[in-house]
């Protein structure tokens, strides 16, 4: 099992529109509106790192108004 906690950038006046797009993935166990650096923080718990991978570049990444994202990883004890 992989556990990932991706950090989201988000464009201006996208940040509502692209945190309800998130909600709706299966993956996402958590996720979380943050100030700062970052708009989103999401916690991801999927089969594996490669699965992990598809998530944040094909359904994350790809979404209209995520400007940048950054991944940490780790496995579940």
């Amino acid at each position: 099992m992989a556990l990932g906690f991706v950090l989201v950038k988000i464009s201006p006046k996208k940040e509502k529109e692209v945190y309800e797009k998130l909600a709706e993935l299966e993956e996402i166990e958590e996720l979380y509106p943050l100030f700062g650096e970052y708009d989103l923080i999401a916690k991801i718990v999927v089969r594996d790192f490669e699965e992990l991978s598809d998530v944040v570049v094909n359904k994350i990444r790809s979404l209209d108004g995520v400007i940048e994202t950054k991944t940490l990883t780790g496995a579940k004890f």
